[in-house]
């Protein structure tokens, strides 16, 4: 999810991209995130809020007038390491950029989907959200609405 929100925003690359259960608020996530990964990104990152330029400097959601493509953004409604408001305000902002995106939230699932419903709709969505941003005919696509397409 973050490699994918990063790769999007700091790099011209890819014409579309998924992100499952994605980072795109690192400041957001230094206090949002469950105790057991509190100070998980001071090693990765930097000790917050000292380093905070750092964090926005890294966070995808600071960049979003880098994006030029496509986003689908898969979530479960119960994720405590990477809460639902990652993915909602970075679809709020590419909504408001006016990018095509999709965001699903999957109900009772946590970081890492784990019921089999599930699994198979964000892969069988994930599918048709590449079928319509490419025009490929997909046999029975799942029924996936994209803002702003």
């Amino acid at each position: 999810g973050y490699t994918t929100l990063s790769a999007l925003a700091f790099r011209d690359v890819f014409t579309a991209g998924t992100s499952l259960y994605g980072i795109g608020d690192l400041t957001l996530l230094a206090g949002d995130t469950h105790k057991f990964e509190s100070r998980y990104l001071d090693g990765l990152v930097g000790e917050f809020p000292k380093e905070r330029s750092l964090y926005e400097q890294r966070s995808p959601i600071f960049s979003v007038d880098a994006f030029s493509c496509p986003i689908l953004l898969l979530q479960g409604d119960e994720d405590k390491v990477v809460p639902p408001n990652q993915a909602e305000t970075m679809h709020a902002a590419l909504l408001q950029k006016g990018l095509p995106t999709c965001l699903k939230l999957y109900q009772g699932e946590q970081h890492g989907f784990r019921k089999a419903e599930h699994i198979e709709d964000a892969l069988d969505s994930e599918l048709a959200f590449y079928g319509k941003i490419y025009g490929i005919d997909i046999p029975d696509p799942v029924e996936l609405e994209i803002d702003n397409l």
